[in-house]
């Protein structure tokens, strides 16, 4: 009974804290720029005009504002590869603080790029933010992952998904024109991602590191069990000390082996016992941003438009996507300890190409003027975005933190972050081309992705809901037509020194 115990306040306020200058940063980031497209484009115009007497061609433009909003994917993208070693050198909750160092240099940029006439200032702003992103990105599934008690791991990590679409929702309000979405006030509204920033310096410090991290990577047995019991209230729970303990002995046994003292991306990729592992996050990484998701909320305007609804009340209609991604978040935080990680991932996959079929059907039949059918892409519109929420947009997060030991797990999540970030640059630089070449059949791309991460995960990926490490492995090693009947994880890959 006592293993089934509910959630903590003070995990549950861990989790709070953490998020909302965390994951729901990213969903906030990405929504609030959508608002002042307009205003920032003249921002940009007017300075060139002050500076050098003329303005911009609409191309020249263009290019200029689509530099400005592909450097936040380019921030993320090095965001992924500091997430890693941040979280090693400084542990995860202080790593999340610190970080909060990039959004706040990046929210005075903001605020002083109008006095200065300058965009070089919003682009730099930008890239900034991206790098807060993904730093927060990594380390805060991580150290979700390993606060949570086994039985509450999945909902605790899959928070983290939660916030996200929160932040989404919450940027799409703050833009609205009766508050922060008009032309004098767009520079508060992308500076207003410091508030929750300025929340989690404020409140984080109060809550424990990861337990796992104090006794692993610190050797520090006696604050890992005070960690413990105020995550736990005032419980050490035998068996996640138990396990922890294990996985020590295994990573010191392995040290003793190893040459180097540092798990890298290379020793990690040459690792044949984890590539299994290594693939699985790689795929699910890759597909949550090129499944189309967020080209949906892009297209989203244009159906809303195409379905008859007057411009000026589009902004509250886009408000019901990011709306939907949060009740999906939300209902699948429940179900996910009940239904686990590998279902609900190709669950929402396949329903993800179940609507992408009949999406595609509704824009051919829009074409040629069909009544109803701009009614069908809008509930398509939600309906992908649903499915989307339900299941990738969590679970990938927690992939990682689940598969990989305390040494792998930082690089591996350092491997996801990056890929993740490539994906979403490369989806939003290639979007518009798709569009206009495949026209109708635009989301057919989408569609294969769907098909091909729903399938290659029902085969490759394993139940990991109530598993420890040991038996998760053991899975893979089932999955994958291992030999061994059990693997030490880090027999032929460097490992950390743990100053034990």
């Amino acid at each position: 009974a006592a293993s089934r115990k509910p959630c903590s306040r003070t995990l549950a306020l861990t989790v709070c804290c953490a998020a909302i200058g965390g994951t729901f940063q990213y969903g906030y980031n990405i929504s609030i720029i959508n608002a002042p497209t307009a205003y920032i484009q003249a921002f940009v115009n007017a300075s060139c005009v002050e500076r050098w007497g003329t303005g911009l061609e609409t191309t020249q433009l263009t290019f200029v504002w689509t530099f400005i909003v592909s450097a936040f994917s380019l921030g993320g993208f090095f965001g992924a590869l500091l997430g890693g070693p941040l979280a090693v050198r400084f542990g995860r909750r202080n790593a999340l603080l610190l970080n909060n160092s990039f959004l706040l240099i990046g929210a005075v940029l903001v605020l002083t790029c109008r006095a200065a006439r300058s965009f070089e200032m919003l682009i730099a702003a930008r890239f900034l933010v991206g790098i807060n992103s993904g730093i927060s990105m990594n380390v805060q599934p991580m150290y979700f992952g390993e606060s949570a008690p086994k039985h509450l791991r999945g909902a605790v990590a899959f928070s983290s998904a939660v916030f996200t679409a929160f932040g989404i929702f919450s940027g799409q309000i703050v833009g609205l024109t009766e508050l922060l979405g008009t032309e004098p006030l767009w520079h508060y509204l992308l500076a207003s991602n410091a508030l929750p920033g300025l929340i989690q310096l404020f409140t984080l410090p109060w809550f424990p590191e990861s337990p796992r991290y104090l006794l692993m990577d610190r050797g520090d047995r006696a604050a890992c069990v005070r960690a413990l019991r105020r995550l736990n209230d005032g419980d050490v729970p035998v068996s996640e000390m138990e396990e922890m303990l294990q996985e020590q002995e295994q990573l010191k046994s392995a040290a003793g082996k190893s040459e180097t003292s540092a798990v890298t991306i290379w020793s990690l990729i040459r690792n044949r016992d984890l590539r299994p592992q290594l693939r699985t996050v790689m795929v699910a990484s890759s597909a949550m941003m090129l499944c189309g998701n967020d080209s949906i909320y892009f297209y989203a305007s244009y159906i809303f438009s195409q379905a008859g609804i007057p411009p000026h009340n589009i902004q509250y209609v886009t408000i019901g996507t990011g709306a939907s991604e949060l009740t999906a978040s939300i209902l699948s935080n429940l179900l996910i300890e009940r239904v686990g990680r590998r279902w609900l991932l190709v669950g929402g996959y396949s329903l993800m190409c179940c609507w992408t079929l009949v999406f595609t059907a509704a824009l051919i039949l829009q074409s040629q003027e069909v009544a109803g059918m701009p009614y069908l892409s809008m509930a398509c519109v939600f309906s992908y975005i649903l499915s989307f929420g339900l299941g990738p947009a969590g679970v990938t997060g927690i992939l990682p933190a689940e598969i990989f030991d305390q040494a792998a797990r930082p690089v591996a999540y350092m491997v996801s972050g990056s890929l993740l970030w490539l994906s979403l640059s490369a989806v939003g630089m290639l979007f518009p081309f798709i569009v206009s070449g495949f026209g109708s059949f635009c989301f057919l791309p989408f569609l294969a992705v769907c098909l091909s991460s729903a399938v290659f995960l029902g085969i490759s990926l394993p139940e990991t809901k109530g598993k420890t490490l040991a038996e998760i492995t053991a899975e893979f090693d089932r999955k994958h037509g291992s030999k061994k009947e059990t693997r030490d994880l880090q027999e032929s890959v460097p490992i950390m020194d743990n100053r034990l």
